[in-house]
């Protein structure tokens, strides 16, 4: 019988697998922009569409290898579960939709600046909903966060909302997704069943009214669509496997890989204006997250010892 401590430990220890695992999904998400920045002449609740139709088949093929099929069905007989997955999944799909139309219509730096300022709003979130007590650290890395956001506002004229309705939708589905008693892979599989009569049912109609854009003729339209699935489903599975072989805090700072290639991305790229105002903006939203990184990290090692 192995000793449980060892477990722990190992549990708490990074492993070369679990940290390329982590790595390549962030990396996925990086890129993410390019495969959706040839999709932005489809509109963004066609592409959601597409992406849970066809990240379904692959997510259903990954749980049948796994063997891992039994907790999915106990979930689907359980009426606490079935309820918090409606919820994980909506939260979801308001994020995809948010996300594509943001590449597609030329905000890219907001979908970065959203991931960036998300874990922050991740320990608000624990600190207004769950009690957790937060340091002076993570308070004033909330304090820049908001700052910067002010700033952009100021500036615009108006809120950055697709940088704060990626942050909120996220946020409030990383917190949801923690009461979903079933694994991360059985959980995104179970969420895009919920999404998928809705999903058919809209595509169906597109496809009835002639605005479909996957036609008769297998064209470029049509394989980006379905590669949807696949952009979807792959990364967001490699890292439900590759988070559970590292810790807690090696995690927090893999996650700024994807927002920092989405904003080189957004800048050098597709060439989206870096004005005064980001150029106040996102050093003080990186200044936050070197003070919150720096904190997580010496409450890590304190509890270590």
């Amino acid at each position: 019988m192995r000793n449980p401590d060892s477990l722990n430990k190992k549990a708490n220890e990074d492993t070369p697998q679990g940290l390329a695992f982590a790595v390549a999904a962030y990396v996925m998400w990086g890129f993410l922009p390019l495969y959706m920045k040839l999709v932005a002449h489809i509109p963004a609740a066609e592409v959601v569409a597409h992406r849970v139709i066809w990240s379904l088949p692959i997510a259903a093929v990954v749980l049948i290898l796994l063997r891992r099929t039994s907790d999915l069905r106990h979930a689907l007989k359980s009426p606490r579960t079935m309820a918090m997955a409606c919820v994980t999944a909506a939260l979801i799909s308001i994020n995809w939709g948010i996300y594509v139309w943001s590449i597609s219509s030329g905000h890219a730096l907001d979908a970065a600046l959203g991931y960036y300022i998300n874990p922050l709003f991740s320990i608000f979130l624990g600190a207004v909903l769950l009690g957790e007590r937060l340091s002076r650290a993570q308070v004033a890395a909330i304090v820049l966060a908001a700052g910067a956001v002010l700033v952009l506002t100021f500036d615009a004229g108006r809120i950055p909302w697709a940088a704060l309705g990626l942050m909120l939708s996220w946020g409030f589905y990383a917190l949801a997704k923690k009461s979903l008693p079933v694994g991360p892979n059985q959980g995104f599989l179970l969420e895009v069943l919920i999404l998928i009569l809705p999903a058919l049912g809209y595509a169906g109609y597109l496809a009835g009214t002639g605005q479909s854009h996957i036609g008769v003729g297998v064209g470029a339209d049509t394989w980006l669509l379905i590669g949807c699935g696949v952009v979807t489903a792959v990364p967001l599975m490699i890292y439900a496997n590759g988070a559970k072989l590292l810790r807690l805090s090696t995690i927090g700072i893999l996650q700024y890989i994807a927002p920092t290639m989405i904003f080189l991305i957004a800048v050098f790229v597709f060439d989206e204006p870096f004005g005064r105002a980001r150029m106040i903006a996102f050093p003080m939203i990186w200044l936050a997250l070197v003070i919150y990184s720096t904190s997580m990290l010496r409450q890590m090692r304190h509890k270590a010892t």
